[in-house]
Parts: C-alpha cells; structure tokens; sequence
C-alpha cells in the first residue's frame, strides 16, 4: 500500500491533538499496519509523554502495541533562512528514514512554528480537532458582523499555504477534516448552531466535517498510563458506562476518518 501520512494541527491548544492521535495509531497497529509517531511539539511533549507512559506499561503486558516513535525540534538558529532549511532537512529527513512504514502519524504544536507548516505540508491528511466554541471556530472562518458572508481565519491560511505547497513539490494534494471535539454531554444551541455553520462552510472552504470525542475524565485517566479506549481490559480503570459510550464514539469515529 502507499504510504499515508497523517497530521493532527491546530493552533489552539486544549484541543485533544494527542489523545486522537494516539488513538489512532493503535487502532491502524491493531488492525497490522506498521505505524510510526512524530511528535513535532517535542519541546511540551505531550505525545511524546503518552508513548513513554505507555512503553512503561507495556513491560507488565506485553499484549500492547507501541508504535516507533520520533520526537523532533526546531531549529535553534537565529537566522529565519538557516531555520527553515534546517527545519525542512530534518524533517524530511526524518520522513525519509521512515518510509518503509504503512502510516505515519504527526501530532503538532497548539501555535503556529515553521516545524509545524512543514509537517502540514507533507501531509496527505490534515485533521483539525476544535472544542464546541466560536472562539476556536475563528481560527478556521472569521464572520463579519458588518458584511455578509466569511473570510478565512488563520488556520485555515496556514493549509491552504502547505496545500499549495505541497502541490508544488510533489504533485499531491491534501485531505483536510475538521473534527469537532471534546463536546459537552447536553445538547445546546450553541453546539447545534456550530454544527450547522460547519456543515455549510465544508464545501466552500474544503474540508470534511466529522465529530469526535465528547469531554470524557477517561482520557485523562488512560494519559497516565498510556493506554487507549482499543486496549480493553488493559485499562486500570473501572469500566462503567460512560467508557462504553466513548468506545461506541471511537468506533465511528474511525469509521468516519475512513484511513484505512
């Protein structure tokens, strides 16, 4: 199979970057693609973290799956040019010695770093996970209270640009999905009209729109030990049903990703 390589970004933190990503690796490893991680925020190191604390649990079970990880770091050079080309060699590097690998998946810094662009630009599918909230909303459109219609937010420059880009150095094109996450367990007015703009603005502005995760303390919980919701009884935790529903909220999720 081609070689697909996946990137979680945002430039807002808080978002669940790290806890989608890890979950999808596991389920592609269960399911016997070789899967590798890169964790381009190395310096906060959240993903980077959830692998470690996984490796450690594995050593009492050696059932759980790791896939091979690669924390990277921004240059530390204080000329902008010497930056990007060191970036952009060490990133590509880094993919290269990676490509005998089915999947690669790339979690990314909640701000925006030239690390980060390249890394979106490499990719052959963006997804962007954003919390129920028009704050984060403008991020990827910004609604004009003074004329009709919206302009593109920040973000959604940031992929365009490593969109083109990425059509520049290789002829290939992105896949972008916007994932709407860590969602609050009542319905609200608030929500139901984000949906709605989503849903409308997904044609327009390119990308597919699916949902998530809602806010749930087991994520929180499996972080500490590194597991995943596909781990089953692995998990120390109790299972309630509040896990089961975050299993059923996994299985279509990754139903709705489509990536393999």
């Amino acid at each position: 199979m081609t070689q697909q390589i996946i990137v979680f970004g945002n430039q807002k933190g808080g978002t669940g970057k790290s806890t989608l990503a890890m979950h999808l690796a596991v389920s592609l490893l269960h399911k016997g693609y070789k899967v590798a991680t890169i964790d381009v925020d190395a310096k906060q190191g959240t993903f980077t973290r959830y692998i470690e604390n996984r490796i450690k649990t594995s050593q009492d079970d050696p059932k759980i799956l790791i896939p091979t990880h690669r924390p990277v770091f921004e240059s530390s050079s204080d000329s902008m040019r010497v930056m990007q080309r060191e970036n952009f060699l060490r990133f590509s590097e880094l993919i290269n010695s990676l490509r005998d690998f089915d999947f690669i998946i790339i979690d990314t810094p909640g701000n925006e770093t030239d690390l980060s662009k390249i890394a979106h630009s490499f990719a052959d599918i963006i997804i962007t996970p954003m919390n129920e909230s028009f704050i984060d909303l403008d991020l990827i459109i910004k609604a004009s209270p003074i004329k009709a219609g919206v302009n593109t937010g920040s973000y959604a420059e940031i992929v365009w640009e490593q969109k083109k880009e990425k059509a520049k150095r290789d002829k290939g094109t992105i896949d972008w999905i916007i994932l709407l996450n860590r969602m609050s367990s009542v319905e609200s007015r608030n929500k139901k009209e984000l949906e709605k703009i989503l849903e409308l603005l997904s044609k327009r502005l390119g990308f597919r729109f699916i949902r998530g995760f809602k806010e749930r303390i087991i994520f929180k919980e499996l972080f500490l030990s590194g597991l995943t919701l596909l781990d089953g009884n692995t998990s120390r935790t109790a299972l309630n049903l509040s896990h089961i529903a975050a299993r059923q909220e996994l299985k279509n999720l990754l139903k709705e990703l489509n990536v393999a």
